[in-house]
């Protein structure tokens, strides 16, 4: 573990030594280049190999390492097993994790400190939603303003996400969810500042897949109230750690799961106070709001009436009944366009 970490301080020496803080790969630098990709690869094998003693299944990165060689000028491929993401969560955080890396090269952490200082005040997403719920009796709803998913493709062609979100906020909604990713849902951090800046005074939470710290100060500059962490991407030291980074900077931590092992897991760690039931099991796609219905029940469902925790459900509610079922099972907000 020692001789690992030594690795990575010494993999963030060579980095921080070039001149803009990358490497470019050309004929001259290829082996240093791949030496930095193998251990990069070795301290995600590890964060693998702690993930895989907690029941998570995707996997962070490509097992067999860099999927990318060099042969001269020429790059290319290899295509096996050990680097095919095996469902398309698999495939968003690998991306995530080479996009969220290129993205911390044009803004490093310091500056987004720097940028908080800027940043407009977050709001209480939680309270919104109890306020809602003690107002109407009725679940909260956290509207989306989505474009596209994998599963549905594009939503909507003619898509302005302030005006949805307007339209969203006058019909009653609590808070709003915006889609960040741009490659799988077609959003960006761009509508989120922007529905913001247009004076929309629900809460924002920044629906993102988030695998590093970097992409909790990134949502807040942007306006972001809370944001979303997902039990089967992050192992419990990096809940833990992002829960306390949500506090330090104002975001409310909504923190999904989609079965028994990944609700034990978040009910077990101190300081969740809202959790998200996901009806949608991220790697079949596959619906089924019985879901909430059995991660409720029994010794869970008195832990969270413990805990005070707030609970909301996602995905497959299409119809006042399905509301209804997940509200008697004691869900108290609502999340999605429900497609």
């Amino acid at each position: 573990m020692e001789g690992r970490r030594g690795n990575l301080t010494c993999i963030r020496a060579q980095q921080s030594g070039t001149k803009d803080g990358s490497l470019i790969a050309n004929p001259t630098n290829n082996s240093v280049v791949e030496e930095l990709k193998s251990k990069d690869w070795e301290i995600g094998a590890l964060k693998d190999e702690i993930a895989a003693t907690q029941g998570i299944r995707i996997r962070r990165r490509p097992p067999t390492g860099p999927p990318l060689h060099y042969v001269g000028p020429f790059e290319f491929r290899l295509q096996n097993e050990g680097n095919t993401p095996r469902n398309i969560l698999e495939e968003i955080v690998w991306n995530k994790d080479t996009e969220v890396a290129q993205m911390k090269e044009k803004n490093p952490i310091f500056s987004l400190k720097k940028a908080l200082e800027n940043a407009p005040p977050p709001r209480d997403f939680l309270g919104a939603l109890k306020a809602s719920y003690l107002r109407t009796g009725l679940p909260a709803l956290i509207a989306e303003v989505k474009k596209a998913s994998p599963s549905k493709g594009v939503l909507r062609e003619d898509f302005h996400p302030v005006e949805v979100a307007q339209a969203y906020e006058k019909g009653g909604a609590a808070c709003l969810s915006v889609l960040t990713d741009s490659k799988y849902f077609q959003g960006s951090f761009e509508n989120l500042e922007a529905i913001r800046n247009a004076g929309v005074k629900c809460p924002l939470l920044c629906k993102e897949f988030v695998v590093d710290a970097w992409q909790l100060y990134y949502a807040r500059t942007k306006g972001a109230d809370g944001v979303l962490l997902i039990a089967a991407v992050l192992p419990d030291i990096d809940i833990k750690y992002m829960l306390k980074i949500c506090k330090m900077i104002g975001l409310t931590a909504l923190v999904e799961v989609h079965d028994e092992n990944e609700m034990d897991r978040m009910l077990a760690i101190d300081g969740i106070e809202l959790i998200g039931i996901n009806n949608r099991n991220l790697e079949t796609f596959e619906v089924d709001i019985g879901n909430t219905k059995r991660l409720l029940e029994g010794k869970r469902g008195e832990t969270i009436r413990q805990k005070d925790v707030l609970v909301v459900g996602e995905s497959g509610l299409f119809t006042p009944a399905d509301v209804a079922y997940v509200q008697e099972a004691g869900v108290k907000a609502v999340s999605g366009p429900f497609t």
